[in-house]
């Protein structure tokens, strides 16, 4: 089952994404479903993503 939703994305980041994916059909569903493989079965994964600190707070960020 799939579930339909929608996020606030960095301009700038989604574009660079596309770009770097032109050749690789390596889509933003793909990397989301991985990420969120990882974030729920690797301690490690999860630890690193929740330390980033290297992006600026995005719109959904204002609602936590």
């Amino acid at each position: 089952m799939l579930k339909l939703t929608s996020v606030k994305l960095l301009d700038n980041l989604y574009k660079k994404f596309k770009v770097s994916n032109l050749d690789d059909n390596f889509t933003l569903q793909k990397l989301i479903n991985r990420s969120m493989d990882l974030y729920v079965h690797d301690e490690g994964f999860k630890r690193q993503i929740n330390d980033w600190k290297n992006l600026q707070i995005s719109g959904s960020a204002l609602w936590v």
